[in-house]
């Protein structure tokens, strides 16, 4: 790879195939409903994912480093569960996603722990805001947005899941939409 590449780099957590499958499952059901949202591009089961960490376009020199911080994150976050619908971001919306209740705070326990070893072993800063976790199931079409108060939706699926990894992953914008190319992976659990 050439001196000074770049990756656009992130670190999530994946739901289970079958938690994927009913959530995309309810974003076409919204995306065929009677509600006045623009027009949706319901995304891929395979992208479907919950970012802890975007590290945006790293030196690609920095990536061992950062697979190798992944390990020291170990912790169990317990089960999850699917909330209430989103639209993204919130002032001029572009995507449609879930929220995710994080009851115990483990998960942003998780998401603390993970950007004070990525940021000791990368000159990646973390964001200052607080964690708000969600799923994005689909996007709006190229050059739509919704307003904040499009009349909001089908009841998201009473679904509950527990993490059991965490993952880096490189992101390569195509023009179909983004694919994502898993770097490293540490299996969660107690680190204790």
């Amino acid at each position: 790879m050439a001196r000074g590449a770049k990756a656009r780099l992130f670190v999530a957590v994946d739901p289970p195939a079958d938690v994927r499958h009913e959530l995309l499952a309810w974003a076409r059901a919204v995306a065929a409903g009677p509600d006045a949202l623009p027009p949706l591009r319901v995304l891929h089961a395979d992208v479907l994912h919950l970012t802890l960490c975007f590290l945006g376009s790293r030196p690609v020199s920095e990536i061992d480093a950062l697979a190798r911080a992944l390990a020291g994150c170990a912790m169990d976050v317990g089960e999850l569960r699917v909330a209430a619908p989103l639209l993204l971001p919130p002032r001029r919306p572009r995507a449609l996603a879930v929220e995710i209740s994080d009851p115990d705070g483990s998960l942003a326990e998780l998401h603390r722990r993970l950007s004070a070893r990525l940021s000791a072993v990368s000159a990646w800063e973390p964001e200052r805001r607080r964690l708000r976790p969600h799923v994005t199931v689909a996007r709006m079409r190229s050059g739509a947005s919704a307003t904040p108060c499009s009349g909001l939706l089908v009841a998201t699926p009473p679904l509950a899941f527990t993490v059991r990894s965490l993952s880096l992953y490189r992101s390569l914008l195509e023009p179909a939409g983004a694919r994502y190319e898993e770097l490293a992976r540490c299996e969660l659990g107690d680190a204790g």
